[in-house]
């Protein structure tokens, strides 16, 4: 054992060599029973913490040295305690020697040592950063065995890992393991795991484990498995989602009536979209843009060109100053029936002068896309030499573009 402290792997600091291995030698860890071994003449046994020469080993990298130092303990009837076994594993797994790392993980739990989250927390990270996910399983599996009231904690940081590293299966098997022994998931991990899944059916079911497990979920969640509906033409089902999360919301009153007017303006069921509108005016809410565009898309598309000046002077009497994604319902409705020349008549009554931006929501985009005006005027406004570009000069850029672009079909 001395050879392995005057070998120059370690260089401690302001002592020598020889009190530093003394040290080390009589410190002994708080475990009650630990102490008692120590004691114990008739098995000649003494406990000893070389943490410190493990974790500078670790540094090094210099796992097979830390081996070495394990196998000499043995040999000299040394009894290593919790914290120099815990940096011996860490110390293992960290270097890639994930057998001697899973043979000293037995040994802790084997032992009269019970594992603390922090070693168990670095532990996991260890597996995760080298991608070795069955390694996480098994902890979770032999905490479940031998320590079972820290498998809350442990499963936590189990789905974490396996969430954000898309092992899904794993992440299933870990959730499976909770619901049989009846323990909830908390708050984080909980909203965490909806937005893992790519799959409706799987965002659903998390949903219902979140709704049991935290009771009211959040904006981001919400919106998570708002754009999985939509992605999957599912508007019957959004709307569900929507009045069973709560549309009285306060908080956000906004995106969960928006989003039912979008589940019918994408399906282009206008009479269901105008009573649902109504009964959103009767219950007191407060249209904002979003909502106006997500009616003036479906009118634009529809060519329903009274009901598309309606909503734009209801905006006008609130006071909401139409964008982009406006300008674009106006100039696609006109500009696709060959009514171009009407189209200054409509547009003088708006911002026209204003600096373009979009204010919409994006989930907008999702259902009903962008209209030819707005990706136009996205690539002017990306790729164009002026700096001050307004509604008015992307509308005469854009119908200069299309000008020309039917003189060259008629010339073919």
């Amino acid at each position: 054992m001395a050879s392995l402290l005057t070998t120059g792997l370690v260089q401690p600091h302001h002592l020598s060599s020889r009190s530093h291995r003394i040290k080390l030698l009589s410190r002994s860890t708080d475990s009650p029973i630990t102490r008692k071994l120590s004691r114990d003449p008739s098995r000649n046994l003494k406990v000893v913490d070389y943490a410190p020469l493990i974790e500078s080993l670790n540094r090094r990298k210099l796992p097979d040295q830390a081996h070495q130092v394990y196998i000499q303990m043995k040999s000299h009837n040394l009894l290593p305690n919790y914290r120099t076994l815990s940096a011996l594993m860490l110390c293992f797994a960290r270097n890639g020697s994930v057998p001697r790392a899973r043979a000293i993980w037995e040994e802790i739990l084997n032992s009269s040592f019970v594992p603390d989250l922090l070693t168990i927390s670095n532990l996991v990270s260890a597996h995760e950063k080298i991608g070795r996910f069955d390694e996480v399983s098994k902890i979770t599996r032999d905490v479940t065995a031998r320590h079972p009231k820290l498998l809350p904690a442990v499963s936590s940081l189990a789905i974490t890992c396996f969430g954000k590293n898309g092992q899904l299966e794993l992440m299933d098997e870990a959730l499976d393991e909770l619901d049989s022994n009846g323990i909830s998931l908390d708050p984080a991990t909980a909203k965490a795991v909806m937005r893992c899944y790519s799959t409706l059916e799987k965002m659903e079911q998390a949903y219902v484990r979140v709704k049991k497990s935290v009771g009211v979920i959040e904006e981001r969640e919400i919106r998570a498995l708002l754009v999985a509906y939509l992605k999957e033409r599912k508007f019957y089902r959004l709307r569900e989602f929507c009045f069973d999360v709560g549309l009285g919301r306060r908080d956000l009153e906004d995106l969960l009536w928006n989003s039912v007017l979008l589940s019918y303006a994408a399906d282009f069921k206008m009479k269901s979209l105008q009573r649902e509108f109504i009964k959103m005016r009767g219950e007191g809410f407060s249209p904002d843009l979003t909502t106006f565009n997500i009616r003036a898309l479906a009118f634009s598309r529809m060519a329903l060109f009274w009901d598309l000046h309606l909503t734009l002077e209801h905006m006008r009497r609130l006071e909401i100053v139409p964008d982009l994604v406006t300008f674009g319902c106006v100039v696609d409705a006109y500009v696709d029936r060959r009514l171009g020349r009407n189209l200054e008549f409509v547009y003088n009554r708006m911002n026209v002068d204003d600096s373009p931006v979009v204010l919409t929501d994006p989930l907008v985009f999702g259902a009903l896309g962008k209209g030819d005006f707005h990706l136009s005027s996205e690539a002017v406004l990306e790729f164009g030499h002026r700096r001050e570009w307004t509604y008015r000069k992307l509308i005469g850029v854009y119908l200069k573009k299309k000008l020309r672009r039917d003189q060259i079909f008629w010339n073919y």
